[in-house]
C-alpha cells in the first residue's frame, strides 16, 4: 500500500503529523480497539484504510454489530449519530463534525413534527438518511436498500408518510403501487445530474449501460438500466456483461468499481453546470489526517441526549428486523 501524499487542507498544524498516516492510523487502531466504517463515497485514501466499506444499510449493520470499543465513522454526520444511536455506551468519532448532509438538512425537526401532527394514523417510514430527531419521530428508518421491501411489509390500508427524500419516495411508490405521503426533501448532490448531458454520453457510448442511485430525479432514472443502492450499483457492474458503465451517483463509488472490475470502464454522470457537483462537498470534508487527528486526540465526539437516542433507536431495530 502506497503512502498517501499529505493533504493540507485546513491542516495548521501540519508538522505535527506523521509522514506515514496509514502505518500511524493501523497502530492507533489497534492502541484503542477502533474500527473504521466508511461510506463509498469518501475519498479513495479512506476507502482504502478502513475495515468496512459500504452503503448505510451495511454500515448500520457493521456499526450494530462491532465488538470495537471506538467507532471512526468517515462519512456526514447522520452516519455517526446511527452508529452513535447503535452503540449508546461506544465512542463514536467524527472526523470532521462540519460533515452534514442537504438531505438530512431539508428535513428540519419542528417542520417535520408539525407535518407529522397534521396528518395523524399515518405511519413514518424514515430514510435513514435524516436526523436523530426525526429517526426518533419515526416508526421505521429505511435505506435505498430495503425501502421498497420494507414497504411491502406493511399492510396495504396503513397510510404511510414517507420522509425526508421525495425522489427515493417516488421511486418506492412505482416499485410497490403504494400511495406514499412524501416530505418535500432531497439530496443535492442527486439532483444536479443533467439528463441532457447524460443523453449526450449515451450517443457517444452507446455501448454503456446508465446505472443510478433512486435518489436520482425521475428524468435521469427514467434512462438508467439498472436502478439500485450505492452497493447494489456496485455489485451490478461487476456482475453485467457489459465493459461500460454511465454512473449516476456520487463518484466515489467508481474507487470500488475499479477496484474490483479494473478491466471495465466507468463515466461519472455529468451535472448541469460545469463544476464538480457531483461530489458531496460534505463527505469530502473528511480527510485522512482528519482522521488520523480524531483517533490520537479521541474527538469530535458524537454525542446524543438519551431520550433522542432511546426514541431513535426503536425504529433502528424494526429496520433491521425487517431486513434480516
Amino acid at each position: 500500500m502506497l503512502t498517501p501524499v499529505l493533504d493540507r487542507r485546513d491542516r495548521p498544524s501540519l508538522d505535527a503529523l506523521p509522514y506515514d498516516l496509514f502505518g500511524a492510523i493501523q497502530t492507533l487502531k489497534q492502541d484503542l480497539n477502533a474500527v473504521i466504517l466508511a461510506h463509498y463515497y469518501q475519498d479513495s485514501e479512506i476507502q482504502d484504510i478502513a475495515d468496512y466499506i459500504g452503503d448505510s444499510l451495511g454500515l448500520s449493520q457493521q456499526a450494530a454489530s462491532t465488538s470495537a470499543d471506538v467507532i471512526v465513522f468517515a462519512g456526514v454526520h447522520f452516519m455517526a449519530e446511527t452508529a452513535k444511536i447503535l452503540n449508546p455506551h461506544k465512542l463514536v468519532l467524527l472526523p470532521d463534525l462540519a460533515a452534514g448532509c442537504s438531505l438530512a438538512d431539508s428535513c428540519p425537526p419542528a417542520a417535520f413534527a408539525q407535518f407529522k401532527a397534521n396528518h395523524p394514523g399515518h405511519l413514518v417510514i424514515s430514510y435513514i438518511n435524516c436526523t436523530a430527531e426525526i429517526k426518533a419521530m419515526s416508526d421505521i428508518i429505511c435505506t435505498s436498500s430495503n425501502a421498497v421491501r420494507i414497504v411491502q411489509q406493511i399492510p396495504a390500508d396503513q397510510p404511510i408518510i414517507f420522509a425526508p427524500d421525495r425522489n427515493l419516495g417516488r421511486y418506492v411508490m412505482e416499485q410497490t403501487g403504494r400511495e406514499l405521503l412524501l416530505w418535500q426533501g432531497s439530496c443535492m448532490v442527486h439532483e444536479t445530474f443533467s439528463e441532457k448531458k447524460l443523453v449526450q454520453l449515451q450517443i457517444q457510448y452507446p455501448d454503456a449501460e446508465v446505472i443510478a442511485h433512486p435518489e436520482c430525479e425521475t428524468s435521469v432514472l427514467r434512462h438508467a438500466n439498472f436502478i439500485g443502492s450505492t452497493t447494489a450499483l456496485l455489485k451490478y457492474s461487476q456482475q453485467s456483461d457489459r465493459q461500460r458503465f454511465i454512473v449516476a451517483t456520487e463518484p466515489g463509488i467508481i474507487h470500488q468499481m475499479q477496484k474490483q472490475a479494473p478491466e471495465k470502464h466507468y463515466i461519472p454522470a455529468p451535472p448541469i453546470n460545469n463544476c464538480a457537483c457531483n461530489e458531496c462537498p460534505h463527505m469530502r470534508l473528511n480527510t485522512l489526517e482528519k482522521l488520523y487527528l480524531a483517533m490520537k486526540h479521541r474527538t469530535p465526539e458524537i454525542t446524543l441526549s438519551p431520550d433522542i437516542q432511546a426514541a431513535a433507536l426503536r425504529p433502528m431495530q424494526r429496520m433491521l428486523e425487517m431486513s434480516i
